[in-house]
Parts: C-alpha cells; sequence; structure tokens
C-alpha cells in the first residue's frame, strides 16, 4: 500500500508502546497493521521485550517465532526509562505522539510516570492507555497476573471441557488476545475524543475485567435467574441443539443449526426427514429435552460418511465445520488459497517470516507484510527524526541509556 489511493485508516497516528510479552503486544500490532506508527520501547539492559525470549522455537537469537506472533509492522526503540535521559527522550516522543499504551503491573504506570497526570505538560493530547492484570486501582494493583489466571477465576474452566472432566482451560491465550484488542479499541476511542476536545486521558483495560465481561449472558443469566452454567457434553450449546460436535466416519463434525430454519434441512439433507416431523424433536425445547436421544440418532446417520463428505454436502446449506488440528487448519484450502497467509518481510533483510496475515481487509486488500524488528533497528533513525546528532547518540549508547 503505497499511494494515496491505498492509505491505511491509522495514517499519521502515532503510538508509544511500553509494552511486553502478549496482551499489549497483540494490541499495538493491530493499530500497526492499519497503519499506525507504532514505536516500542524496550531495553536495552534486559534483551527488549521478554517475548523475544520465549521458545521453544527461535530464527535467532532474540528473535523468537512467538515475538515475531505479537510484533509485525512496529519499530523497535531501545530506551532506559529509569535514566533521566531516557525519560527526557520519551517525553520528547510524547510530544508528537497521540498515545502511550503500556501494559505493565498496575502500580507501575504511576511509579514510572506514564500516566496523563505525568504527561499532560508535554502534551496535553495525549492517551494514555494502561492494560494491567488487574487495573492501578484496588488491592490487587500491583500483582501480576497472566491470562490462566483469569480464564480460571473468571469461572471458564467450569464451562469447558466434558461434564465428568476436570476443569479445562481454553487452549488458546483468549483473555490476553481480547485485552489486547480491548485496549487498542479504547485507545483509538480516546484519541478520537481527544481531537475533539483537545485533551486527552487515561485509559484503563485489565486482563481480568476482560475476562469477567466475556462471561457476557452466562453473567446475565446467572445475576438475574440465577442458574450456574455448568459444562455440557460435546461442547454443547446450553440452550440450543443440535448445537455440537457429533460422530462421522472418521471423526468429527461441528453442526450448529442454531436458528429453527436449519433443522428440518439438516435432517432431509442426513436421510433422516422423519426426525424433523417427530414431536420429540419438533423445536428447540423438545430437542433440547431429548438431547442425549437425538445425540444417538444423528451419531448413527452421520457415521455413514466421512467429515470431509459431509462438509461437501452440507456446507452452504447448514452450518457445519470440520474438526482440524493446528496444522489442519493452516493447511485448509480456504486458507491457503484465501490470502490469510503471508510472508512478511525482515526489515533488515534475510529470509522472510512466514505468518498469518493480518485478519483487517482495507478496501479489500490486506494490511502490511512487514516482520517484527531486530531490538533497537530503529532507534538511530527515531533520534535523528528528533534532531539527536549521530555524535549525540554515540553518546547515549555509551551510557547505557539507549
Amino acid at each position: 500500500m503505497s499511494n494515496s489511493s491505498d492509505r491505511l485508516p491509522l495514517a499519521g497516528v502515532t503510538v508509544i508502546a511500553v509494552e511486553q510479552y502478549g496482551a499489549g503486544p497483540f494490541g499495538t500490532m493491530l493499530l500497526a497493521d492499519l497503519g499506525a506508527e507504532v514505536i516500542k520501547i524496550e531495553n536495552p539492559h534486559a534483551g527488549g521485550d521478554v517475548g523475544r525470549h520465549v521458545g521453544p522455537y527461535y530464527f535467532s537469537k532474540l528473535d523468537s517465532h512467538f515475538y515475531q506472533s505479537f510484533n509485525r509492522n512496529k519499530r523497535s526503540l531501545t530506551l532506559d526509562l529509569k535514566q533521566p535521559e531516557g525519560i527526557k527522550i520519551f517525553h520528547e516522543l510524547v510530544r508528537n505522539a497521540d498515545a502511550v499504551l503500556d501494559n505493565l503491573r498496575g502500580d507501575l504506570p504511576e511509579k514510572l510516570g506514564l500516566t496523563y497526570k505525568h504527561l499532560s505538560g508535554v502534551n496535553p493530547k495525549i492517551v494514555c492507555a494502561h492494560l494491567s492484570a488487574y487495573g492501578r486501582e484496588g488491592e490487587r494493583r500491583s500483582w501480576p497476573g497472566y491470562d490462566y489466571l483469569m480464564q480460571a477465576e473468571a469461572g471458564y474452566l467450569s464451562v469447558t471441557g466434558e461434564p465428568n472432566g476436570p476443569p479445562t482451560r481454553m487452549g488458546l491465550s483468549i483473555v490476553d488476545l481480547m485485552s489486547g484488542l480491548m485496549a487498542s479499541f479504547s485507545l483509538v476511542s480516546g484519541i478520537l475524543g481527544a481531537r475533539a476536545s483537545g485533551r486527552g486521558m487515561d485509559l484503563d483495560v485489565s486482563l481480568f475485567d476482560t475476562a469477567l465481561h466475556n462471561l457476557c449472558y452466562l453473567a446475565t443469566w446467572y445475576l438475574n435467574e440465577g442458574h450456574v452454567q455448568r459444562r455440557e457434553p460435546r461442547s454443547s450449546h446450553p440452550s440450543l441443539t443440535p448445537s455440537q460436535l457429533y460422530r462421522t466416519k472418521d471423526g468429527w463434525l461441528f453442526v450448529m443449526c442454531n436458528k429453527e430454519k436449519f433443522w428440518p434441512i439438516f435432517a432431509e439433507m442426513i436421510g433422516r426427514p422423519d426426525l424433523a416431523n417427530d414431536e420429540r424433536f419438533a423445536n428447540f425445547a423438545a430437542r433440547l429435552k431429548h438431547r442425549e436421544e437425538l445425540t444417538r440418532l444423528l451419531d448413527e446417520a452421520l457415521s455413514a460418511r466421512t467429515s470431509a463428505e459431509w462438509c461437501e454436502t452440507l456446507g452452504g446449506h447448514v452450518p457445519v465445520a470440520p474438526v482440524y488440528d493446528v496444522g489442519e487448519a493452516l493447511e485448509n484450502p480456504f486458507v491457503t488459497t484465501g490470502g490469510r497467509l503471508a510472508d512478511f518481510e525482515r526489515p533488515e533483510g534475510g529470509a522472510p517470516v512466514r505468518m498469518l496475515a493480518g485478519p483487517i481487509q482495507v478496501d479489500g486488500r490486506r494490511t502490511p507484510t512487514r516482520a517484527a524488528p531486530p531490538m533497537g533497528f530503529d532507534t538511530d533513525s527515531i533520534l535523528k527524526r528528533l534532531g539527536f546528532s549521530t555524535d549525540d547518540i554515540s553518546a547515549l549508547r555509551q551510557k547505557g541509556v539507549i
């Protein structure tokens, strides 16, 4: 995307990211995909973002597969925020930025001077987005915290897995990913507000609050009816059926007849039109009451063919999906031929990084494919833009500021 007609929606927005690991970097990566200049601050004395050290797979030292997955399309600046000269440089960055995002422990933004109170004198329009484990207020503000802990405390493990199995977490770090998305959404909203009012603000997102908010309708059921949702067999929907896993000749098929109109179509297409007229299965309430028997009958019918054969027959008519492992999911022709994978070119040169393309399309086109930079790759160019000379930069490097 190089000419004016290809302009990305966040072009001209600058975000300073004091971030590490997963949630914060995921959120700012989405901003970078959409054209924001994301300047990632990395500690020169700690090996940069801890994500650079997360294995088991590495392209090279300080360049893990994990790190690349969270930091495409960004710029990297090494800077020691505990040194006075580092703070001065940081303030110069803030002066012309739209926002600062940090994903530090809740008590640290205040200590490091990353709040609106500290930065409004430098730039009154600056938006300060804080992503922490439990928030910046209250008894847990100094607690460290991670995704799986949030899943446990917010009830996720109690509704995941089979009814007679142990509590089970979701296989992905969904709270980290959702919190990053929530932080980026709040940050863009804050920028819009600041541009309209001339005044920035603090915005707070926490892993815990995001995890709790994702309970959504299950929370409403409990708060108004006292209903405590438990694990359902075959990963089924708690009130709609057929909406669960069913056995096929060679594995499993997920079927979701979440509208009544799909049920008779499904019954007809699997060769059991009689089921649609059976009073035991006449509507959602009846099918839920007789779900165990319906599961047995549908397993019997679907076991006559393979999952692929059923997907070919039912796809586009009834909501169905095959059950893949990660490798099969990525080798799916719908993925491989649909532009959903891309080679990300390294800013320093060398072999590209093969990764998932960004999930958002702009005017029908995928977002940029620039791999995550080496630690400090953009330090000199950013400092020169701020007015520092080559000698100045050399002196800062000798002092360990950058």
